[in-house]
């Protein structure tokens, strides 16, 4: 295992859903048995950014290096708080703005954070779907944490990571992600085509 991103739409400072990643690549790492780089893309840090490559179509140093961080590790680790039954905007705006081809076949584990265990079916309904689309290979354990998960021990928080932690290192040993290689980087975008000073 090379390395592993986390990717965190959490708003706040601490954060829950960056705390689950982090603690979600923990796990991953332990199952392992080996060291490994971790790093940790906080989307609230990138949010002028995704809104500028939206309306200009020209991402930012920085978010060119974060799209490259993810196309070129082992394993995604994916974390959005749940808002109104979906994923946080960043979150969602994030993977819309990617190239399509960076997480395809690329190991993703998916969690989730919010209020109530009532909202863990967004992962089903609002995650998978998504990385389903972009060709990502799920890991087959995802995670919720909700507010009450983070008060004891005995909410099982701790058994689901670890649980998830296992099946997501099996998953990156065995189906071992490529760098992301662009085969369109050359193409003209079609804003440049229509330019009359193009011609």
């Amino acid at each position: 295992m090379s390395s592993l991103v986390v990717i965190s739409a959490g708003m706040g400072t601490p954060s829950s859903s960056r705390m689950l990643g982090d603690r979600l690549a923990a796990a991953t790492l332990d199952a392992q048995g080996v060291r490994s780089d971790v790093a940790v893309l906080e989307l609230r840090d990138l949010a002028v950014d995704l809104a500028q490559l939206y309306t200009s179509h020209v991402p930012t140093k920085a978010l060119r290096e974060a799209f490259d961080l993810v196309g070129t590790a082992s394993g995604v680790i994916a974390v959005s708080p749940v808002l109104n039954a979906g994923v946080n905007g960043l979150f969602k705006l994030f993977f819309d703005l990617m190239d399509e081809g960076i997480m395809a076949g690329r190991p993703v584990l998916l969690a989730a954070t919010g209020g109530s265990a009532r909202h863990s079916l967004a992962i089903d309904n609002a995650m998978l779907p998504l990385f389903f689309y972009l060709k990502a290979t799920v890991a087959p354990i995802a995670v919720f944490a909700a507010t009450d998960d983070w008060g004891g021990e005995d909410s099982g928080l701790s058994r689901r990571i670890s649980a998830a932690g296992r099946a997501f290192a099996d998953l990156v040993q065995a189906r071992p992600a490529t760098d992301y290689a662009d085969e369109f980087a050359d193409v003209p975008d079609f804003a440049s085509l229509l330019d009359p000073g193009s011609l």
